[in-house]
């Protein structure tokens, strides 16, 4: 399986062999059946997972269902924020770092407490996701906050944030564009040099009114918002690409959420810089 830039499915654990192994607390139970396949050119592929007697194989309609679950759960808390926020803008600010740290911390565990297999992690990292996504979206948007005003830009931010998903899965499903190694490679290191970047304009920013000038709404920062869309919309490819390959292994049906998790974590972010670049256009 291809390293992936989302660091959810980076981490998930693997057998000896190059498989994967089961997920969380699934471990293979007593009479498993396994069965190896083999490409078209006689090498070997990773052994498939194994599965007990109560568990079955995850599917796409795994998939769809569990990540339409967190992407539900995520809106419902959004919204709630939103309104919340509306009314006390004081809590706004709250939110938005209470929601995000949180958020992160229970990525964290997810990722590197193999627990990706978690429906309340997952649910509960949705449900504070929404809460920090809904008090910023206000904070961009709203004129308390100096922001540009009008529910419209939240509006076209959410649906160039799916077009963009749509697109790309339509881009994969074609093979148009194919994951190989390769472009693995470009987008995890794009994606480590846009971390560092970002870091690097936090702490010069401590010294400097608008730091690098990557987020002042600037040229720069227009280039470099465009430049963490495209990353991100890529990263939908790996994304993809690691997705199929765990249903391809025969992942046990609550590896889903795992999966879930994943492409949650990219269409926030996805989100968020699409909004932000929406913003410099309409701030006056």
């Amino acid at each position: 399986m291809r390293t992936s830039s989302n660091p959810v499915f980076r981490n998930l654990p693997k057998q000896s062999g190059g498989g994967y192994a089961s997920f969380g607390s699934a471990a293979a139970g007593a009479g498993a059946v396994t069965q190896q396949y083999g490409s078209p050119q006689g090498q070997p592929q990773p052994q498939p997972y194994q599965t007990g007697p109560q568990q079955r194989a995850m599917t796409i309609d795994d998939v769809v269902t569990k990540t339409a679950t967190t992407l539900g759960v995520l809106t419902v808390a959004a919204i709630v924020s939103y309104v919340l926020a509306s009314n006390n803008p004081d809590l706004a600010p709250m939110f938005v770092i209470g929601g995000g740290l949180i958020g992160f911390v229970l990525v964290m565990v997810a990722t590197f407490g193999r627990k990706m297999d978690s429906a309340p992690l997952v649910l509960a990292y949705a449900a504070f996701e929404g809460v920090f996504l809904g008090a910023l979206s206000l904070m961009f948007t709203s004129i308390e906050f100096g922001g540009v005003g009008g529910s419209a830009l939240i509006a076209q931010a959410v649906l160039g944030t799916f077009g963009v998903f749509f697109g790309m899965l339509v881009v994969y499903k074609t093979g148009a564009i194919r994951v190989t190694p390769r472009l693995t490679r470009m987008v995890v290191g794009a994606l480590i040099g846009v971390v560092v970047l970002m870091l690097g304009n936090l702490v010069a920013s401590f010294f400097t009114p608008g730091g690098l000038g990557l987020r002042d709404g600037g040229t720069v920062a227009i280039i470099f918002s465009l430049v963490c869309i495209g990353i991100a919309a890529f990263s939908f490819l790996l994304d993809f690409d690691a997705a199929d390959q765990l249903i391809r292994a025969q992942a046990p049906e609550k590896a889903a959420w795992g999966v879930a998790l994943g492409l949650t974590i990219t269409l926030v972010w996805l989100y968020v810089e699409i909004l932000r670049l929406l913003s410099y256009f309409n701030n006056d």
